[in-house]
């Protein structure tokens, strides 16, 4: 199985970068099998779309733009985004990860499992740093990623 970890974002708007910090963790702190690939999909969007088309199995990271406690991780299945169960568009940065997955079910190329973990923002300044809220979310989501690959049967070193 082919397994897609896409961490999308932008890294000058402070917690809006949050996945492709996650990416850059996960590389730093962790080995993974051949068939993980690590992705930073920064502000890409659809552009990205075909790193989809090689996988069987897509982990998305991004920021979610829903009232809540900054750094609370919210889970969305292929079906809430497909369906709009989302209950807003995503981050600032997106023409969306929704028209991603659509494009790729149009073409018939769309992952039999796509699963997006979401975290609440603190503070989209102007920086390169994530919010404290946010920076100690890192291992927690690393975390929840490595559960994730373990579930699929995947092993992860730790470095």
């Amino acid at each position: 199985m082919r397994i897609l970890i896409f961490g999308a974002g932008n890294l000058i708007f402070a917690d809006e970068g949050f996945g492709v910090h996650l990416i850059r963790y996960l590389q730093a702190h962790y080995t993974f099998p051949a068939n993980v690939e690590l992705y930073d999909g920064g502000t890409l969007g659809i552009m990205a779309a075909h790193k989809f088309d090689d996988a069987d199995c897509v982990l998305m990271v991004d920021v979610v733009a829903v009232t809540g406690e900054p750094g609370t991780i919210l889970r969305y299945d292929k079906e809430d985004i497909l369906l709009k169960r989302l209950p807003t568009k995503l981050s600032p940065h997106q023409i969306g990860v929704q028209e991603m997955l659509t494009l790729a079910e149009l073409r018939d190329c769309c992952p039999a499992r796509v699963t997006l973990l979401g975290i609440i923002p603190e503070c989209y300044d102007t920086s390169t740093e994530l919010s404290a809220a946010l920076r100690a979310k890192l291992p927690v989501m690393a975390e929840l990623i490595v559960a994730e690959l373990a579930g699929m049967g995947e092993t992860v070193g730790v470095r």
